[in-house]
């Protein structure tokens, strides 16, 4: 169903239609009530008999020589007429200029008195194009002015910005808090079970338990730090420094060599400014990723950087591995998330934080993440990251 032509217009724009319309209609019925009077008022066919004269000389409007050579003329009508239609025709253009000048004012009017709005859409929009999640919430309008509509709507958006920013503040700090409390007892837990299984006297029934609760223990722990970095992450980046992603791809990808998968690489020059431990979790979680879930046998994981001609710089990570449906890609990035499901015991693959702290990481540095299904099976996810000129460059 398609939307009436009036709908789509902005507000800007029927306020002005609105100013100019009430303006052309009180001007015509001023101009019709205007014309009703005066026409009323103005005499019409009457015979005036104050002229004299002779038959050899009668006034332009004279009628034929009464009795003792009086000529009896009357104004005619076409007379009362013209100034009529005169008065109509240069009225209505006058009317008509007055619209115009109307119009234009109305917009001027209706620009200023929505600029207020202007102002509350770009702080939203800056604050929804914010690259970490909840970073822009420090931003307020502050409007001045009289307290009106205008000023009682921002002041209830500065309200809910203050709210949202003091629960993503919270909803950080009491996961980092909580993941630094956990850290400790599973420290623990785990010196107590490397104890346990490494004495002499354990039993081989005690030393596998001891070591399927290791498993089980290391996993909470990573679960822990991928918690801390995610927390971190979500963070805008502030303090920067020169990162070439190339030379991360190429330290990743050395470390990551001991197993059957194999690794492709083909690292371009990427410089870009960020947080150098941050950006080299994300190339790590990406490999991880993609050795994780992998084919068991002739599986590689391809690693390319490279800078666009628009000055930003990508990061592709792809994979051979299950073939991924397109409905279950976005999914990916959601923390806690993964294919097969598993989240219970030592053999689960993951916390199903890898992705959500890429994806975080590339926003907070300004950037965003992206994946798509690899035809035959696997991912291909795909880093933007802003660039940056080289250490000796301007």
């Amino acid at each position: 169903m398609k939307r009436p032509r009036w709908s789509r217009l902005t507000i800007r724009a029927r306020l002005t239609l609105v100013y100019g319309g009430l303006f052309l209609v009180a001007g015509v019925l001023l101009l019709g009530v205007t014309y009703a009077l005066i026409a009323q008022r103005m005499p019409r066919g009457e015979r005036i008999t104050n002229f004299q004269g002779s038959a050899e000389a009668p006034p332009p409007t004279a009628l034929p020589p009464g009795p003792g050579g009086t000529f009896e003329a009357k104004i005619v009508g076409d007379t009362w007429d013209d100034a009529l239609n005169a008065l109509l025709t240069q009225g209505g253009i006058a009317l008509l200029m007055a619209g115009v000048a109307a119009t234009a004012l109305g917009w001027l009017i209706a620009g200023r008195l929505l600029q207020p709005l202007h102002r509350m859409t770009e702080t939203a929009a800056r604050i929804a194009d914010a690259p970490a999640a909840g970073s822009g919430l420090h931003e307020r309008i502050a409007l001045d002015g009289p307290h009106d509509e205008v000023k009682k709507l921002a002041d209830t958006f500065d309200v809910m910005l203050e709210r949202l920013d003091r629960s993503f503040d919270g909803q950080r700090r009491f996961v980092a808090n909580a993941s630094h409390e956990l850290r400790t007892p599973l420290t623990l837990n785990r010196a107590l079970l490397e104890v346990a299984v490494h004495r002499r006297a354990a039993s081989p029934e005690l030393r596998q338990l001891g070591e399927t609760l290791l498993e089980i223990n290391g996993r909470h722990e990573r679960l822990l730090d991928g918690l801390l970095v995610l927390a971190r992450s979500e963070r805008e980046v502030t303090e920067r420094s020169y990162v070439d992603l190339a030379d991360v791809v190429e330290h990743v990808a050395e470390q990551a060599k001991q197993g059957p998968v194999t690794i492709l690489t083909e690292p371009g020059s990427a410089p870009t400014a960020g947080n150098p431990v941050l950006l080299e979790r994300l190339v790590q979680n990406l490999v991880e990723n993609g050795l994780r879930y992998n084919v068991p046998a002739d599986g590689w994981v391809g690693i390319t950087s490279d800078t666009h001609p628009d000055g930003s710089v990508v990061l592709v990570v792809s994979n051979t591995g299950p073939v991924v449906a397109s409905y279950e890609v976005s999914r990916l990035f959601e923390p806690f998330h993964r294919l097969d499901g598993d989240r219970i015991g030592p053999t689960a693959p993951g916390a199903g934080l890898g992705l959500s702290i890429v994806r975080a990481v590339a926003r907070a540095h300004g950037g965003d993440a992206t994946a798509r299904p690899r035809e035959g099976g696997g991912l291909v996810v795909t880093v933007t990251l802003p660039g940056a000129p080289g250490p000796g460059e301007t």
